[in-house]
């Protein structure tokens, strides 16, 4: 299956694939960061904004929110989620914008889609040229170093008469640049079983190693990877919330 090809054919099972997750808690929790940190603007970015449940929230919290994506099927279910928002078709490692951001934001590892360094740092790059002073850009990431590859996470969900089965799960060969996200799909019903199985290439990264290609462009902060409270990155864990601030 070609990169990208599970989500761009299964857009329509995205929302359902993501139901344990939390939007709410995370765009309160990165609001909340933004009021910290941030210049008081009310302008939003969210770089692979998918179906844009975020942006649906942020839009909701008061800002000028906006989506861009590389599936068109995620962003024909965006607008219906959000008429009011702009969402354009562009790949995060090298987008344009109309006017410069307050806020841009990356939720859900997906600043890894990013499928090796010189596009990280394109990535990065772009962000800092499309905000304000004083904005931030805000993302949560995944050490390369602390990946177990034996770990996934697994639910399950119903959809009328179908019955769905989701996993996923990091890989990496530990070295290089390079690592995947594994994911699987399982749906069935009474006539029949169907299977998807897909693996995204996704840029490694240590968290040394992207401090290192953020500081030049921005202040940066990294936080525990928890949306109910704010505490500082504990320098052990290998997953964290970063707010960047451009210099």
């Amino acid at each position: 299956m070609s990169d990208n090809a599970l989500y761009t054919d299964l857009s329509g099972y995205y929302d359902l694939m993501c139901v344990d997750i939390n939007y709410q808690a995370q765009s309160d929790a990165i609001r909340r960061l933004h009021q910290i940190f941030g210049n008081d603007g009310t302008t939003h970015l969210d770089l692979a904004c998918g179906t844009g449940p975020h942006v649906r929230h942020f839009i909701d919290f008061g800002y000028l929110s906006s989506g861009l994506d590389i599936n068109q099927p995620m962003l024909d279910i965006a607008a219906t989620r959000c008429p009011e928002a702009q969402f354009t078709l562009q790949d995060m490692s090298d987008f344009e914008v109309n006017a410069p951001q307050d806020l841009i934001t990356c939720f859900l590892y997906s600043i890894h889609y990013n499928d090796g360094i010189e596009k990280l740092h394109a990535c990065i790059s772009s962000a800092h040229r499309a905000l304000k002073s004083g904005g931030i850009f805000c993302f949560n990431a995944v050490d390369k170093d602390k990946i177990d590859n034996g770990l996934s996470v697994k639910h399950s969900a119903k959809q009328a008469d179908d019955s769905f089965t989701f996993r996923s799960g990091w890989h990496y060969s530990g070295q290089g640049e390079k690592q995947s996200l594994r994911l699987s799909i399982e749906k069935t019903n009474a006539e029949e079983t169907q299977v998807w199985n897909d693996e995204h290439p996704m840029v490694a990264v240590s968290f040394a190693e992207l401090i290192d290609l953020l500081a030049p462009y921005f202040e940066v902060h990294v936080f525990e990877h928890d949306y109910e409270k704010i505490t500082s990155w504990d320098s052990l864990s290998g997953n964290a919330i970063f707010v960047c601030v451009k210099k």
